[in-house]
């Protein structure tokens, strides 16, 4: 007669036989780096306000190119070009929020997975409205008084710009993946793509003024490939 512990033993055989994606995983790694400007830094562009000041100010600082003190480039969006073959993009988690504060979003680029939702909050005490530039999803043009959530579900892979034609300094970006090799880089200019099989791959990473660039990445058996990426003009 066979013992309990041979037959789990045989069990757990089979099942690593015929399933060998089951430790696939154990295998992936990570692709971390950072985004950095390629030139010297320019100089900073103060918006003037000039509208609704007892919320908004009356000056901020821009935020289309924010750089740490390393020259790392907050808010540009890194992805691998095509996904790992069989990867298939997942289910749709819970909303993504974006806030209102002061006259700005918050955060400035979110990302959202094909058909996940963007929940728009406004925590400032007056009117704002929200005006979609996009070509693959429907556009949108709404008031938002303050405390109301507009949510805005998005069908198809773009990177969809927002912006409030009251306060015309105010953008934001949605950008919809199809897959889930997305990040967007933070304070530095760092981010992270976690759970890469190991493989040769094309980053791709966009920012909002400084375009597209793209880097060849080998991912092999170490548990981090790094990478740094500069974008922008050299000097």
């Amino acid at each position: 007669m066979r013992r309990p512990s041979d037959r789990l033993i045989g069990i757990v055989a089979l099942v690593v036989a015929w399933c060998p994606l089951a430790v696939g995983p154990a295998v992936a790694g990570s692709i971390k780096g950072a985004v950095l400007h390629a030139g010297p830094p320019p100089e900073k562009k103060t918006v003037t306000i000039n509208i609704d000041q007892y919320v908004c100010g009356k000056s901020r600082e821009s935020e289309d190119l924010v750089l740490g003190p390393n020259r790392g480039v907050r808010w540009a969006v890194v992805s691998l070009q095509t996904p790992p073959p069989g990867v298939r993009g997942e289910a749709p988690p819970g909303p993504v929020q974006v806030d209102q504060q002061q006259c700005v979003y918050v955060p400035r680029v979110v990302i959202v997975p094909v058909g996940g939702t963007v929940e728009f909050l406004n925590s400032d005490r007056l009117l704002h409205n929200l005006h979609s530039v996009s070509t693959e999803n429907a556009t949108f043009n709404r008031t938002q008084p303050k405390g109301r959530t507009v949510p805005v579900a998005f069908k198809k892979p773009e990177i969809v710009r927002i912006d409030c034609d009251l306060h015309t300094w105010m953008r934001a970006w949605v950008v919809v993946a199809e897959h889930p090799f997305f990040a967007v880089t933070g304070a530095n200019g760092e981010f992270a793509l976690d759970n890469v099989p190991p493989g040769k791959y094309t980053l791709k990473i966009w920012h909002e003024t400084l375009g597209t660039v793209t880097r060849d990445v080998t991912v092999d058996d170490k548990p981090v490939t790094s990478v740094v990426v500069e974008i922008g003009k050299k000097p």
